[in-house]
């Protein structure tokens, strides 16, 4: 398998070297994430998840992959700028701050929170200091005790009428808390780990539908409503990647199976079998969906369904997950890679052509491709060294 290879140097190679000389803003600290095709800066906001997200992404190649002192000065240079300017006297993460580092838009998101724990627990983990620990560690108190009212007094909802939860915070959860284990501790983690199971994979998933919706009632039950209709297929197929590292981790079979089963009934239902690729979203029953974008076609979603699809014919050697891979990455290899100028493109239409050609912007930074690549490297690279060790037992059988 050549996967391994080609991963690796579009990493390391392509889009790597794109977010080193492009985003690092010298004059004021942190992070530019609105980058246009070539590069250049078009806005200066800066988004703390998306700080957070960079933060994280040079620590976890420092730790995992080589000690390159540019990757940790990276690091380094992007937590400074969070820990000065990121959060309120309360230890909540704004959203987004001004070039400078001042406040624009209130704590309301939780997950600028959730990657900032993320960004100072793997920093620590490259540089170990006493105050990243704490901050990883009171961040994700912080998150623990906010998880049933993330938005506070920021939440736009009316109270008592249509009582709603959402998939993302429980399925994130899945992730950080094993980013965090070496601060946490494994017992902790391993208290942790049963309640965001079970929410993932019992009270947001739906065994009539067989599928995982993004809004459901409090009990779990069904919400006949745009929120409780909705599908976000790159959200439940990312979700599954991390439900495999967990059931990992528990020695867990069939909750590998049933997230491989989760994820390939997705993939059916969300897959755009007129222009390929997969919709950004869609309505459980097939009504028109709220969100005007549906049918466009996001980097996240497939490079995220990849390294589910991949772990899932690593761990298994399911059929359907290999054929499934070698469809959609022969998509997304074609359709959001940039070869000419680095890095990938965001957003396509729905025919598949680049609908945006910014690399970076509100939402979009230096995370889900590279952290794609490296994880899509490293399950070939030990499916590679599985084969050649099957191989050199059958040699050594036969003589």
């Amino acid at each position: 398998m050549q996967y391994a290879e080609l991963y690796k140097n579009e990493l390391l190679e392509n889009v790597i070297p794109f977010w080193l000389k492009h985003s690092k803003d010298e004059e004021d600290g942190g992070f530019y994430t609105c980058l246009d095709r070539f590069g250049n800066v078009y806005d200066t906001d800066k988004f703390v998840w998306l700080q957070g997200r960079e933060v994280w992404m040079f620590s976890m190649l420092y730790n995992n992959v080589e000690k390159r002192a540019e990757w940790l000065e990276m690091a380094e240079h992007g937590a400074k700028f969070l820990k000065t300017h990121g959060k309120d006297d309360e230890g909540n993460f704004y959203f987004s701050l001004t070039k400078e580092g001042k406040p624009l838009i209130e704590p309301y998101n939780i997950f600028s929170d959730c990657f900032a724990a993320m960004a100072f627990g793997a920093l620590h983990k490259a540089s170990p200091n006493p105050e990243y620990e704490k901050l990883a560690r009171d961040t994700f108190n912080n998150i623990v005790a906010r998880q049933y009212n993330p938005k506070g007094k920021w939440s736009k909802a009316y109270p008592g009428t249509r009582n709603l939860k959402g998939f993302s915070l429980p399925m994130i959860l899945c992730n950080l808390s094993l980013e965090l284990e070496h601060i946490l501790g494994p017992d902790k983690v391993n208290e942790f780990l049963p309640t965001v199971i079970h929410e993932v994979m019992e009270v947001f998933y739906q065994p009539d539908k067989g599928l995982i919706l993004e809004n459901v009632y409090e009990d779990g039950s069904f919400c006949d409503s745009f929120e409780g209709r909705l599908l976000n297929p790159g959200h439940t197929i990312e979700a599954m990647w991390f439900i495999m590292d967990l059931a990992v981790r528990i020695n867990d079979k069939k909750l590998i199976d049933q997230a491989i089963k989760i994820t390939l009934r997705t993939l059916e239902k969300g897959w755009d079998n007129e222009h390929g690729g997969i919709f950004y979203f869609l309505d459980v029953n097939g009504h028109a969906p709220q969100q005007l974008e549906w049918d466009q076609k996001l980097w996240w979603v497939h490079i995220e369904t990849m390294i589910t699809l991949a772990k899932g014919w690593k761990l298994t050697g399911n059929a359907e997950c290999e054929r499934w891979f070698k469809i959609v990455h022969d998509y997304t290899w074609k359709n959001f890679r940039d070869a000419e100028y680095g890095e990938w493109f965001g957003y396509l239409n729905r025919q598949g052509e680049v609908l945006l050609n910014m690399k970076g912007g509100k939402w979009k930074g230096c995370f889900h491709i590279p952290r794609g690549l490296y994880q899509l490297w490293k399950i070939f690279e030990d499916f590679n060294h599985e084969v050649a060790d099957e191989q050199q037992s059958v040699l050594n059988s036969a003589s």
